[in-house]
């Protein structure tokens, strides 16, 4: 009988039962060295199909009590599942996959501290259960040259009750690479310590050193003193990639372009930043900064485009070639390819080696320009099983039910769901906190973790406090995507951290609810042109035969307008709208359009880096003659939408100055053409690039050239500056009244309403009496519709009411016409504008 590589179809889920999907009529045994372990027929209780609900249909088969120390002994070794008949022929033969018994078995390991640690004498751990030997191969020295030289090995210890081996150094280990040499019956793996702190370039070893460490500090780091705590639905959050903020930004030196550093420097980027949080800004969020694999760490090693992108025709796909010659040894990459989990990237440092200072001072910077800082978490997959698996094969990853490891993220899935996987994602949050002051953690693929998981992470933070870990634990802000997809779908295998468990408990999931309403069908359509509440379905049709027919697209608008007013909510399921029904019955795509149970927990968007830019979904889906003052008008009103709605508002950089990608819909590893953050509104858009990445792209190139070529649709500074004061304008606004900030559901169904209806016009109101020390009331119109519209608000006749100082002084002429009528209560907005207007206090 072979069994074939990777094969594992027998479950050992804890120490007295195994789960296979066989006939319990045979004989059934566990094998392993000379061992063999008879099984018998059983049943799964209800907690063991409760914890394993994929297994819930296999045959439970019960190992006769054992000592613990012969079962910790077995999976020291291979060990193989057998089926044989009364004859004793053997029937069928598999691997077993382990980790439901290593948790239990090892259970006392949660409790061990893991990874480098202690201040004179060094301390290493690393859980290792079914290793035979670990030992530490610590490298260099005095003796040795710093690059290369030689190694030595030291044995470390066992502790039979946890499975963690650990070894106490010498002072003068401090600074020196090291690895692991963890032996298992298949041979002896060479690997980086998954809870270190520092690595090699590349991350070919760990190094050893203590964060605290002096060396290790920018200036003024121990007393950095941070703009004030932000609760999550009073968050405004700027989706930023390091090298994106200054890859292109002449002002700042060469040798800072697209590094940490360049936080520091006085430059275009940092400017705008100080000027956004002044505007009310308060958090900006960071694509990945751990340590990723797909960019070589020393520049040298680094290779560019070549090519003059600027004399290329702007619907050429020369472009897009010259980036995909160089695109594996470039210097960009969004980063969600984790390598090391608490460590920060090298390439973004000006020297690997100085990746833990710069990357302290970037987050100083930050905090000194007035913003806090999120950072983007990948723990849902890894770039490869090469970090964590060779220590314990079979258990960090997520294994399907043939013993193959799950990719439906894209990479190898982990599995947060056994107890050190998810302890893992916990310490290393806890460590960004502590050591970093991370303000707030963005989840990515949150729908893959457990619910308990992030539970256990938001715990883990309420616990830091300033006295003891330097940090207000309570004030980090958690989000993510909580999508409800793959092999742990639906709950097949615990209960997800999607948007509809997380309601209650005050972590926050991006909604897409708002984002298709505002934008028009979904981004993966095979016709971009759908259209949206804020990209011409109200009065602008674009002619494409996916939009239907006018009373289709009638319907639609209606209904995309119950979904902007549900996220204006922040996506309550319990908000009843002027309709009568409540947000948990406003269907999307079959699910409820209202998930939660408090405002904070939804996080509003239009754009980020997935997908199309918000520029681009509107060249796409906005009549291609649309002027593009007008186009100016749209992205504004969208936005708003983000901005003047309850819950987290989420911003995608650039998107206050037009930004485009050039029509590229999934820019992970475009380059930094592609990827143009300009700060410089001489320098464009971005738009008119060339057509996008054949890889992600080609399908929609028919419909992205005679767009690209279009010089109508490239954006001037006029434009550009435009909508970045409009932008800054809806931030005042946001900041200057607790109106878009009520903080509870109970609130929003008290203040907040819908009170005029109109096609492609959605008035909200939200009473401000003894809340707002200057107002009695926020009314916003969003005209979505080209014409001038009348809003009739009977509530307001009588009224002293006035537009917004803000917009009131707005160098937008349009907005300024906004009108209101004290005898009849009409509000009249120009058309595709967003108006603010307040009422005076009696």
């Amino acid at each position: 009988m072979v069994i074939h590589e990777g094969e594992a179809r027998a479950h050992w889920i804890d120490r007295d039962t195994v789960a296979w999907q066989v006939d319990p009529s045979y004989r059934h045994s566990l094998a392993f060295g000379t061992e063999v372990v008879h099984l018998t027929p059983g049943t799964l209780s209800d907690e063991q199909r409760r914890r394993w609900p994929h297994l819930a249909s296999y045959t439970a088969l019960k190992l006769d009590p054992h000592d613990v120390s012969l079962l910790r002994a077995a999976l020291r070794e291979r060990v193989v599942a057998e089926q044989r008949d009364a004859s004793g022929a053997l029937l069928a033969a598999t691997g077993v996959q382990i980790p439901g018994v290593l948790d239990d078995l090892y259970a006392a390991a949660a409790r061990v501290r893991l990874g480098p640690a202690g201040r004179l004498f060094p301390e290493l751990s690393l859980w290792a259960p079914t290793a035979r030997k670990v030992e530490l191969a610590l490298y260099g020295g005095e003796w040795w040259p710093r690059r290369g030289g030689g190694r030595t090995l030291h044995p470390m210890r066992r502790d039979d009750e946890s499975g963690v081996w650990s070894l106490r150094g010498l002072p003068t280990w401090w600074g020196r690479e090291y690895t692991f040499l963890v032996t298992h019956h298949s041979g002896t793996n060479e690997v980086t310590d998954p809870y270190g702190v520092a690595v090699t370039p590349d991350g070919g070893r760990s190094r050893l050193v203590n964060l605290d460490s002096p060396a290790l500090k920018p200036p003024g780091w121990d007393r950095l003193a941070k703009p004030p705590a932000v609760p999550l639905h009073r968050a405004s959050i700027y989706e930023l990639h390091v090298r994106d903020f200054s890859a292109s930004d002449a002002s700042v030196a060469a040798g800072l372009r697209g590094t940490y550093a360049a936080f520091g420097a006085d430059s275009a980027g940092m400017r705008e930043l100080r000027a956004l949080a002044g505007d009310g800004l308060t958090h900006v969020h960071l694509l990945p900064v751990f340590d990723f694999a797909t960019v070589p760490e020393r520049a040298a090693d680094r290779t560019e485009p070549d090519c003059d992108f600027a004399a290329l025709p702007p619907d050429s796909d020369r472009q897009q070639e010259c980036v995909a010659r160089t695109a594996a040894t470039d210097s960009f990459n969004w980063g969600y390819d984790p390598l090391h989990y608490t460590v920060p990237e090298g390439s973004y440092a000006t020297d690997p080696d100085r990746r833990i200072r710069e990357f302290r001072g970037m987050v100083a910077a930050l905090n000194r320009a007035g913003l806090r800082v999120v950072m983007d978490v990948v723990y849902n997959h890894t770039h490869s099983t090469a970090v964590l698996d060779p220590i314990v094969p079979g258990y960090y990853h997520r294994l399907l039910e043939d013993g193959t490891v799950a990719d439906s993220t894209c990479c190898p899935n982990t599995a947060p769901e056994h107890t050190m996987m998810g302890r893992l994602v916990v310490d290393s949050v806890v460590t960004w906190a502590r050591q970093y002051k991370i303000d707030g953690f963005r989840f990515d693929l949150m729908g893959h973790h457990p619910k308990a998981n992030l539970l256990a992470v938001r715990r883990a933070l309420d616990e830091l406090t300033p006295a003891e870990d330097g940090v207000d634990g309570r004030s980090i802000i958690l989000y993510g995507e909580g999508w409800n997809f793959g092999e742990v779908a639906d709950g097949a295998r615990f209960e997800q951290a999607t948007q509809a468990n997380l309601a209650g408990t005050g972590i926050g999931t991006f909604t897409d609810r708002l984002r298709d309403a505002v934008r028009g069908g979904s981004p993966f359509d095979a016709d971009p042109r759908v259209q949206g509440f804020g990209s011409g379905l109200a009065g602008a049709p674009n002619g494409s035969p996916a939009n239907g027919t006018a009373e289709q697209q009638r319907l639609r608008l209606a209904d995309y307008a119950d979904l902007v007013r549900i996220g204006l909510t922040g996506s309550l399921r319990d908000y009843t709208l002027p309709s009568g029904r409540k947000g948990s019955e406003i269907s999307y795509n079959g699910s409820p359009a209202g998930y939660t149970d408090e405002p904070g927990e939804a996080v509003a968007y239009v754009d980020a880096h997935d997908n199309e830019t918000l520029f681009d979904v509107l060249a796409y889906k906005l009549p291609q003659w649309t002027p593009m003052s007008d186009r100016v008008r749209m992205q504004v009103l969208s936005l708003a939408t983000v901005l003047l709605g309850q819950g987290p508002a989420f911003v995608h950089a650039g998107s206050e100055r037009l930004r485009s990608k050039s029509l590229d819909r999934n820019s992970y590893d475009s380059g930094d053409w592609f990827n143009r953050l300009l700060w410089d509104c001489g320098s464009g858009n971005g738009f008119g690039g060339g057509l996008p990445p054949r890889a992600e792209n080609e399908d929609r190139w028919p419909y992205a050239r005679p767009l690209l070529a279009d010089p109508a649709l490239r954006p001037g500074c006029a434009e550009i500056e435009a909508c970045r004061a409009r932008f800054g304008e809806l931030l005042r606004i946001r900041a200057s009244s607790p109106a878009f900030a009520l903080g509870s559901a109970d609130e929003v169904r008290r203040r907040l309403s819908f009170p005029a209806s109109d096609e492609g016009v959605i008035t909200m109101q939200v009473d401000t009496s003894g809340l707002d020390p200057r107002w009695s009331s926020v009314t916003v119109v969003l005209n979505a519709t080209p014409s001038t519209r009348a809003q009739v608000v009977e509530s307001l006749a009588g009224q002293e009411i006035s537009l917004h100082p803000v917009q009131a002084a707005s160098g937008d002429p349009v907005v300024r016409e906004s009108a209101f009528d004290r005898v009849t209560g009409t509000l009249t907005v120009p058309g595709r504008t967003v108006a603010v207007f307040v009422g005076a206090l009696r």
